[in-house]
């Protein structure tokens, strides 16, 4: 009895072992997928940024005429974007720039997949979905990397019709062989088209597993081709940094003049930095810091706006409030954009302004109707000989911070020209706070505080 009774005891001891070992097989992967995050949330990372005109032969100031150009083509997208959501109606937008080209100023490197494929992505903090180019594509454009294919990955999987992810889209259609099937435009006739699914995402050596993203099969956008996909970084469900289970996030720009130098062709980290995670607020306890809150738009929710109460130009306040404040059926406002160049400002602020740089400025007024600077809306014709000249100071007040610039984050010089522009440009309705304002700061986004800070940092040496 005994003996039959040691037999039985043995038994059941195999079966518990063998169930505690597939326990622990399945505690083990969820505990690799929980360190990895737990990695990300300690430490967070960093990836370099690398502008869209990198590696081109050109100067400073034609770079920031590209980024104008660019900029109110993408400005002309979203007021149209906003406009069409609350009249309910969609609209047609046609211009010179092809399409996809409005989107984003910066890519970034990041890996796909295992084994890990490395890429070249568009950054956007104006959209929220992470999607990149698949085999098999029906229609894609062409780009410099292999085309990520998932039947080659172990890591693989796609989303079902239920998971949060899916219902986060505006437009799906769901099947039970295709999974989660997504459609995502940009409003300029771009778009992506095909399967929602989860991958392993590498940014430098940090793995983070199940980032859902898009498989694109289906990709139209003329202005895509340098990169492999988009990383959207907006404040809805799908965008990476709400993701991350420490939603924050900052980038760190450096000077347009130490991007255009013959170095940053070949180092990409001169174009910026961003990081992501408890990395990306370091330096806030700063004594400069200068934090103001986000505004939501329930129109755009993507978006981060901010409200712009005053700007002061040499001693002189401006209320520009009314004219930049967001209104109530979802139009106008001021959104922080790091893909847009220079700050679009809504016309009627623009003139207190310009008329108070103009009072304030003893020089010259440049016509800039039918010559090479058309592009700006305010340039003076500097001194015979000199490239200097003085120049008022300029504070934007937002709610609770005083953002005080550099002169050479809002005058650009063209000394070949003998030429000064205020980096500013008049817009109607929709204003667009831009990268050449936010120059040597990191600016950091916080979606649990709901806040936006500014640190005065060299960027060049982060």
């Amino acid at each position: 009895m005994a003996s039959m009774l040691h037999v039985s005891s043995s038994v059941s001891l195999v079966v518990l072992l063998a169930a505690l070992a597939l326990i622990a097989s399945s505690v083990s992967s969820t505990s690799r997928q929980a360190l990895e995050l737990s990695k990300l949330q300690n430490k967070g990372f960093r990836v370099a940024l690398k502008h869209v005109d990198s590696g081109k032969n050109l100067t400073k100031f034609e770079r920031i005429q590209n980024g104008i150009r660019r900029g109110r083509y993408k400005l002309q997208k979203m007021n149209t974007m906003v406009l069409d959501k609350i009249s309910d109606k969609s609209s047609d937008i046609s211009g010179s720039i092809r399409a996809g080209e409005g989107i984003g100023e910066f890519y970034l490197n990041l890996a796909i997949g295992t084994p890990a494929k490395t890429y070249l992505a568009i950054v956007d903090t104006g959209s929220d979905l992470i999607w990149f180019q698949c085999e098999p594509c029906t229609k894609c454009y062409k780009q410099t990397a292999e085309i990520f294919d998932p039947r080659k990955s172990s890591t693989y999987s796609m989303l079902t019709c239920s998971s949060n992810l899916c219902e986060a889209l505006p437009q799906k259609t769901c099947s039970h062989n295709h999974g989660c099937q997504y459609y995502y435009t940009y409003g300029d006739r771009s778009s992506t088209e095909g399967i929602m699914a989860f991958e392993t995402f590498t940014f430098g050596h940090v793995n983070v597993p199940n980032v859902g993203f898009g498989c694109g099969e289906d990709n139209e956008g003329g202005g895509f081709e340098s990169g492999a996909g988009l990383v959207g970084l907006g404040r809805g469900p799908l965008s990476l940094v709400s993701q991350l289970k420490e939603p924050i996030f900052s980038y760190c720009l450096p000077s347009y003049m130490d991007i255009t130098t013959s170095s940053a062709y070949e180092n990409d980290a001169t174009s910026g930095t961003l990081l992501m995670g408890s990395l990306a607020s370091l330096n806030t306890k700063s004594g400069e810091t200068k934090t103001t809150p986000m505004i939501k738009n329930p129109s755009r929710p993507t978006f981060y706006y901010l409200s712009l109460e005053g700007i002061t130009v040499g001693g002189t306040y401006l209320s520009v409030n009314e004219s930049t404040a967001l209104k109530e059926d979802g139009s106008d406002g001021l959104i922080i954009d790091s893909g847009t160049t220079v700050t679009f400002l809504e016309q009627s602020a623009f003139a207190l302004v310009k008329e108070e740089f103009i009072k304030q400025i003893k020089l010259t007024v440049y016509n800039t109707g039918s010559s090479e600077f058309d592009v700006f809306d305010l340039c003076f014709k500097l001194p015979k000989g000199s490239y200097e000249a003085e120049v008022p100071e300029l504070i934007f007040h937002f709610a609770d911070a005083d953002l005080k610039f550099p002169v050479e984050n809002y005058m650009i010089v063209d000394k070949s020209k003998g030429v000064m522009c205020l980096a500013m440009i008049k817009t109607e309705g929709l204003s667009l706070f831009g990268n050449y304002q936010q120059q040597n700061m990191l600016v950091v986004h916080d979606l649990v505080k709901e806040t936006v800070s500014f640190v005065p940092t060299k960027c060049a040496h982060m």
